[in-house]
């Protein structure tokens, strides 16, 4: 089995650790990026190409995973060379994602989206995959993968994911927000106790997490609220959602991470 990367970001280099764990042969382009990304692909094992195409020419499965906007540029740079299977795996609406899967030419494609954090499950982590070659994806399962068929045609997959993100980002929305305002009042360790004792077990570890990833990736994540918007519009007027793109927006102007601090006071600080 030979899997194709094109993208190596987080997702990537997640599910091809576990791949490669599995006996795997994994295959990405680096070419442009940083020597650490070079460095992480060589290190989990990773066979490097030199162009996306190449990656696309000896993959049985070519597995999308850029920034949403790339998303379509990256389809039609390989769309003759795909041998394979082709799947989106990136965070965008369902338009977008039948863009992009409309360039392939053998229209062997997948629609495919991560239902859950892939820091904290790994290879493991849900995915919802539909489209006319779904089923043939979740062979990976064999392979240590959580792959589950949600549908045969395309924009499903994404669907879902996109109305999952409403909720999650919103949620880490309101969350920073609060303890933005709790640190500046020097009463967040007070708000912790008492909604740790009212909302879910780990309510803290989760907050936590919320805090910090929402102003690291706050850029990704506002590029993902902009595909969330334009798929929500089709359906009803986004004004809780809209928020939500717009705190993201703001936090990626006011803060730029080049580590993930391991305090969210940290954050707070910054913004000062």
């Amino acid at each position: 089995m030979k899997i194709g990367f094109l993208g190596f970001g987080e997702v990537a280099s997640s599910l091809s650790r576990g791949l490669v764990d599995h006996g795997v042969d994994v295959y990405t382009c680096v070419e442009g990026r940083s020597s650490r990304t070079r460095e992480n692909a060589e290190k989990i094992g990773v066979n490097l190409c030199s162009t996306n195409m190449e990656v696309a020419e000896i993959s049985d499965i070519t597995i999308s995973a850029v920034v949403p906007s790339r998303a379509v540029e990256v389809a039609e740079e390989v769309s003759n060379h795909c041998r394979g299977i082709y799947v989106d795996m990136n965070n965008v609406s369902p338009e977008t994602v039948k863009q992009a899967l409309g360039f392939i030419k053998k229209g062997r494609v997948v629609d495919a989206s991560l239902m859950g954090s892939i820091i904290k499950n790994g290879l493991n982590v849900p995915i919802a995959a539909s489209g006319p070659c779904a089923g043939e994806f979740a062979e990976l399962n064999h392979y240590g993968m959580n792959i589950d068929v949600v549908g045969t045609d395309t924009g499903q997959a994404s669907a879902l994911k996109m109305l999952r993100s409403i909720y999650t980002k919103g949620v880490s929305a309101l969350i920073f927000e609060a303890f933005s305002t709790a640190h500046k009042m020097g009463v967040d360790e007070e708000l912790m106790k008492y909604l740790q004792k009212t909302e879910c077990p780990g309510f803290k570890d989760a907050a936590v997490s919320r805090i910090i990833n929402s102003t690291y990736h706050a850029q990704r994540k506002s590029d993902e609220m902009e595909e969330v918007l334009q798929f929500l519009r089709e359906y009803t007027e986004p004004v809780m959602t809209h928020a939500t793109s717009a705190f993201f927006k703001m936090i990626s102007k006011k803060i730029d991470l080049t580590e993930k601090p391991e305090d969210y006071r940290d954050i707070f600080q910054e913004l000062k």
